[in-house]
This record gives C-alpha cells, structure tokens and sequence, in this order.
C-alpha cells in the first residue's frame, strides 16, 4: 500500500511539487504573520521590562504603540520621588521615525541622560563612550550594531541628518538606540518636557502599592507596570487577533482547496488504476484510504516546506530589517495539525469518488 502511494506521488512530480509549494505558501502566511505580530510586540515589551524599573508614570493618554508623547514637565521628577515607596525616578523621551536607511518600518528612539538611565537600568558601556549631551550623537546594544556590520564611529541617519555612533552598551534595555535626551527635546520643540519616568520601588514596598500612592498624589496621570507591558502591547492593537484568525482561516482553506483539486485531478487520470484495482480485490475503503494518505503526505510535505521557508525568511529579516519574527513551537505543531487537516478536507471528496467508482465501468475508462 505504501509503495502505491508513493508511486503515485513520483509519476507526476512537476504537479506533487507544485502541490507542494502551493500548500508551504499558504503555511507560511500562517506561521510568518503570526509570528511578526507577536515577535515585535514581545521582543519590545521584553526589552522595556529591563530598564529596572517596576512603574512607568506618565501623563494620562499619553502611551502609544509608537511612543509616548512628551507631555510631562521635566520638574516633575522630584515630585514623583517624594511619593512613599517610591526609590527614584528617571525621566526618558520615547518616539518612533521611520527607518530611512534602506531598511522597513519604523525605528524606535530614546533620549535619555545616559547617566541616570544607566544607573536604573545596570547599563555597562561595551565599546567607545557615553554620547555627550546635547550633541548629535548615538548609542545602541551591541546586538544592534553588530547585525548593521558598523563600528564606532561611523554615520547614522536619524532626523533627516547624521548622527554618529559613539558606543555601545549591555544589556538591551528600552529601544535599541538612544540618543541626548537634549539632542531630542530641541528636535521635537519639548524642551523641559519628558515622555515619562521610570520609577523604581523601595524595598517593602510593591508596584500595585506604590502605584496606587501616584495616582492619589499626582491625579491626572498613567501609571504602568512594566510586568504588564506585553499585554498592553497585545491590546494596542485591537483587531490583531481577529486579523490573525482570518489570516489562520484563509490559509487553512487555500491549503484544503489546492489538495482537493490535486486529488480530484488524480482520481480522474487514474481511473483506469482504480478500475484495476477493484478488480483484484481491493476494498472501497482501501481505495479511498490510498487517496487520503497521498492527500496527507503532499501535505505534511507542503507544511514542512512552510515552515522553513519561514525560519529562512526570519534570518533575511533579522539581517536586513528591522523586522522580528518570533516562531513558537506550540504554534508550529498548531499549524502542522491545521496543515494536515485541511489535507485530509480536501481529499474527502476526491477519494470517496474514487471509491464508489464502478470497476466496469472505471476498466473502459479512456
């Protein structure tokens, strides 16, 4: 049974690879838009849980998926720290341009005072030197720089001029790049303005506490948990889930459709075969279970070329964008099972056909 089945799937290869590919294509949809929604909402949410503060304090409505706006006055600072439990607080400005360097999407920036930021968050300098203040001048994680093949020293392009790199520091800690607080403010028109501080908690003393004394003592504002970050980033974008779902649903019916018409084009060149086999005594059921197991292999072959086309895809983009593909395995035995599924959906039809075929009938077949 199982050499017929092979057999079969050899004496037409052009069309089983096709089938193929075909399947892999609508997997990797699957996998890949799956996996870049929530590999980018996490790996950010990751890296704002690391700057060692527990609470963010911001104004009220100011949180975005693209920055905070800088709506706080800079004065607020020692305000926020006579609050009980509250340990210090760092102010930082956080805002989103477009990558202009050849690259997709948009780059997140921080201005920051390295020295107070580092301080809160346990930043080490790497390589080079801490940016001076007011200068158009950059640093990044090491990651960052070593994925651009830079170094020290060379020219990046942020606000329509140049700036240059001047360090780098461990570990990755808000966004990837982070320039003058100063250097910011003058480039957006917020001069003593922040976006938020960055609040650490005393000992004794736990974030829901602490927050819960900042919005009593300081009304009108936002206070985030930093634990609380990746949900957050999941519900800023409310039709995501419902977007992925159809996307799933789409995919899931493209797979189904190419395999029924796969085997419905099978069953009907290999009439005269069925009629053959009937005839030697093959049941029905064996008949039909042929059809589906090919329907089965073509694709869980198709699913297998899905998702490494998805893990090359996450290497390009890891290399050349500033795109983040996050692949889960639960997620890809997920898809494995939707992928064979809507195989073995899509055989139905064909291989009830072909098993009700009449063996007379289907030996005069021409």
């Amino acid at each position: 049974m199982n050499s017929l089945v092979f057999s079969n799937m050899l004496h037409r290869p052009a069309r089983t690879a096709v089938s193929v590919i075909g399947i892999g294509i609508g997997i990797l949809l699957i996998v890949f838009t799956v996996g870049l929604a929530n590999g980018s909402l996490r790996e950010r949410a990751e890296r704002d849980k690391n700057v060692g503060a527990e609470i963010m304090f911001m104004a009220e409505g100011s949180f975005g998926m693209s920055g905070i706006e800088p709506r706080l006055q800079a004065a607020v600072r020692s305000e926020v720290e006579k609050v009980e439990g509250v340990e210090s607080a760092v102010p930082f400005i956080q805002k989103s341009v477009p990558a202009t360097d050849g690259l997709t999407g948009n780059r997140l920036l921080d201005g920051i005072d390295f020295d107070d930021y580092a301080a809160m968050a346990g930043l080490q300098i790497v390589q080079g030197r801490k940016f001076t203040d007011g200068a158009d001048e950059i640093m990044s994680d090491s990651a960052w720089l070593a994925r651009r093949n830079m170094k020290i020293g060379d020219k990046f392009p942020l606000y329509e001029r140049d700036f240059t790199v001047v360090g780098t520091y461990e570990p990755s800690a808000g966004a990837r790049i982070k320039i003058p607080m100063s250097t910011m403010q003058k480039q957006l028109g917020t001069e003593g303005k922040v976006s938020a501080f960055l609040v650490k908690v005393k000992p004794g003393y736990t974030s829901e506490t602490v927050g819960t004394n900042l919005s009593q003592q300081l009304p009108a504002s936002q206070i985030i948990r930093t634990s609380e970050l990746e949900e957050l980033y999941m519900q800023g974008v409310p039709a995501l889930n419902v977007f992925l779902d159809v996307v799933i649903g789409v995919a899931a019916v493209i797979s189904g459709l190419i395999i029924l018409l796969t085997m419905y084009t099978t069953v009907t060149e290999r009439t005269r075969q069925i009629g053959v086999l009937k005839s030697l005594g093959m049941s029905n059921f064996g008949i039909g279970w042929t059809i589906v197991q090919e329907a089965i292999l073509i694709s869980f072959a198709g699913v297998i070329f899905g998702v490494l086309a998805t893990y090359v895809l996450k290497l390009v983009l890891a290399k050349w964008t500033t795109l983040t593909v996050a692949i889960d395995p639960q997620m890809v035995l997920t898809i494995v099972v939707i992928g064979v599924a809507s195989g073995i959906v899509g055989a139905l039809y064909p291989g009830l056909r072909a098993a009700r075929l009449d063996a007379v009938e289907a030996l005069n077949y021409d």
